[in-house]
């Protein structure tokens, strides 16, 4: 089993001792050869043991600031994606009603001896009738039924 810790590379104190000896455990003062750099690889390998993270590509420890931060970066983006197909898939539905209410119609008018009639006076409505139609705004007509919903509940 090799140790993955990098090499210390111990300095000259003025004051103190180059290796200290707590019991069992010897510690030696010094500063790594390698530069302390923030890793962006995403593999992070924990131990509850050592509370402590590290790389699993390149072995290096990882502050736990920047893995908070690799964790908080992957939810974010998640939670955007969800949001943006969210969006998409309410935005289908809603294309999608238009889609059903023109194929219920076109099945109508194909049946040859019925022919669809209207939903609010139940009258029949031919396919020249179509050619004649008009629009009225949205709004207008939802506030009409509303108002005549109204009336009919009081």
């Amino acid at each position: 089993m090799t140790d993955k810790t990098p090499p210390v590379v111990e300095q000259d104190y003025l004051y103190g001792l180059k290796v200290v000896d707590i019991g069992d455990l010897r510690v030696a003062r010094g500063m790594s050869r390698r530069p302390v750099s923030a890793c962006k690889h995403r593999p992070l390998v924990y131990d509850q043991k050592e509370r402590r993270i590290w790389c699993k590509d390149c072995e290096t420890d990882v502050e736990a600031f920047d893995a908070f931060m690799l964790i908080v970066e992957n939810f974010d983006r998640a939670a955007k994606e969800i949001e943006r197909r969210q969006a998409e898939v309410k935005e289908a539905v809603s294309h999608n009603i238009i889609r059903i209410a023109a194929k219920r119609m076109d099945e109508l008018f194909r049946r040859k001896k019925m022919v669809p009639s209207c939903p609010h006076c139940g009258e029949g409505i031919f396919p020249e009738d179509v050619a004649k139609m008009g629009s009225i705004n949205r709004e207008w007509e939802e506030a009409r039924r509303a108002r005549k919903a109204k009336g009919n509940s009081e």
